[in-house]
């Protein structure tokens, strides 16, 4: 009886503290700010410890989790109307390479390595300092990097071209499903999606994937043999 109460216990948390972090945003999910990364941590170790402990109430796990998230919530919108509050709760970004050169006092202020410098710097695809004409701490942790103009990836708009726009590519069918949410995004419908597979002597069940554009670009994959539900 106590592995079941747990159980139902841990469910009810789980599904609680999905939809606080919800609440809170999607960026809580990828870029944790100062205060994000705090009420983070808080949930995770309140949500401990009804979840372990079957004789505490599961109030007092749900409870103070609803507190922090009220009181993120309020700061957010602090931070929205007030820069000031922002700067002070989140911190201001920091120039780290300026013009070119390397800001040394600014990596010591910050423990900032070399090692980590150059991390962050291959994670944007820059192998090289000589190519970096600014690299900027953001609040978050993440550095934002800007190229020298001649190490820049050379662009249509550089060669006057002119491209088609193609709009975006999305998965209109996985594992079988069609999705009409992906459909709207390419400005299709499933009277189209039909008439594809039709055309293409394939049944729906037996797509794995299905991506397609606005222009009506499409590409099929069908599933493996034994992967067919």
């Amino acid at each position: 009886m106590i592995v079941i109460i747990s159980i139902i216990r841990a469910a009810l948390l789980y599904t609680f503290i999905i939809f606080a972090i919800r609440i809170m945003g999607k960026r809580q999910i990828s870029d944790l700010q100062t205060s994000e990364l705090v009420v983070t941590l808080l949930i995770s170790d309140i949500a401990a410890i009804p979840m372990q402990d079957t004789a505490q109430p599961l109030a007092s796990g749900i409870v103070p989790i609803a507190v922090l998230v009220i009181a993120e919530i309020v700061v957010s919108a602090l931070m929205v109307k007030h820069s000031s509050f922002r700067k002070a709760v989140c911190g201001s970004p920091v120039v780290l390479i300026n013009d070119g050169k390397v800001d040394q006092k600014q990596m010591r202020r910050l423990r900032i390595t070399i090692e980590d410098l150059f991390e962050q710097l291959r994670q944007k695809d820059v192998f090289s300092l000589q190519d970096v004409a600014y690299a900027i701490m953001e609040t978050n942790g993440k550095i934002s990097v800007v190229k020298k103009p001649e190490k820049e990836t050379v662009s249509a708009e550089m060669l006057q071209l002119q491209v088609a726009d193609k709009g975006i590519e999305t998965v209109i069918i996985s594992d079988g499903e069609l999705s009409d949410f992906s459909l709207k995004l390419c400005q299709k419908d499933a009277q189209w999606v039909r008439q594809i597979l039709q055309r293409e002597n394939r049944d729906m069940q037996d797509v794995f994937i299905m991506t397609a554009n606005r222009n009506g670009d499409y590409k099929i994959i069908e599933k493996t043999k034994g992967a067919t539900s």
